[in-house]
């Protein structure tokens, strides 16, 4: 097997054409048919590529290429029908490339294979620190999904973990509560606001952390959030 690729495509004509040549050529291949079920099932297991179209139900492609990029390094090739140049700009400051429809799918393997051999390339590099340190006491374990606050246990739940997560691994972005929710609930629900603010609120509380006078979250208001802490 050449590697496992994660294709998002609503077009099922487009779909099975593209997943049949890939398989073809040695990859494994998963099929979504829209920008949420994609981003369950880039959820469920690892993948080195995924291509990804543009406009999707439920999810766009812009939004299913930011959840991706939040979590993981992995390369994105955005698939798309839109060949409008501020779209590709935008697209490739999520993505990895950018290929227009229609295409041919020998442009679209070459277009695979040479994102694989960078991805390749950049994980034969050494890799990084798995914890990280900040001012104030709090230590983040990311593979153990583990914090502590001056030598001392916090006990998370597993979603404010995947919440605190997502907030430090991108300091000083302002995350909305409707982002939120989708990246870590992985659902597309406006009454699911009310239940990142209660998530928020738990996970100040456990981390010591006053809203008047935050070191790690900082509500920005009628925007939503953001991590300040200070490395060490």
């Amino acid at each position: 097997m050449k590697g496992r690729l994660l294709l998002v495509e609503d077009d099922p004509e487009i779909a099975r054409v593209v997943r049949d040549t890939l398989r073809r050529d040695g990859y494994y291949v998963t099929w979504s048919t829209s920008g949420l079920e994609g981003w369950q099932d880039f959820l469920q297991q690892s993948y080195d590529l995924a291509l990804v179209d543009l406009m999707l139900p439920e999810m766009d492609g812009f939004e299913l290429c930011q959840n991706i990029r939040w979590n993981s390094d992995v390369p994105i090739l955005i698939v798309s029908a839109r060949k409008e140049d501020e779209v590709k700009v935008k697209g490739l400051h999520l993505a990895d490339d950018y290929l227009t429809k229609p295409f041919s799918l020998a442009e679209l393997k070459a277009r695979v294979e040479s994102l694989l051999r960078r991805w390749r390339r950049y994980q034969g590099k050494p890799a990084q620190e798995n914890k990280s340190e900040y001012a104030g006491g709090l230590t983040l374990y990311w593979e153990r999904q583990k914090a502590e606050r001056d030598g001392s246990e916090i006990p998370l739940t597993a979603k404010e973990f995947d919440l605190l997560k997502v907030l430090a691994q991108h300091p000083d972005q302002v995350f909305s509560k409707n982002e939120l929710y989708r990246h870590v609930w992985q659902q597309a629900d406006a009454e699911g606001l009310h239940t990142v603010t209660v998530h928020i609120k738990s996970l100040r509380e456990k981390l010591g952390d006053p809203v008047k006078h935050p070191r790690f979250i900082q509500t920005v208001w009628g925007k939503g959030y953001r991590f300040i802490g200070e490395p060490t």
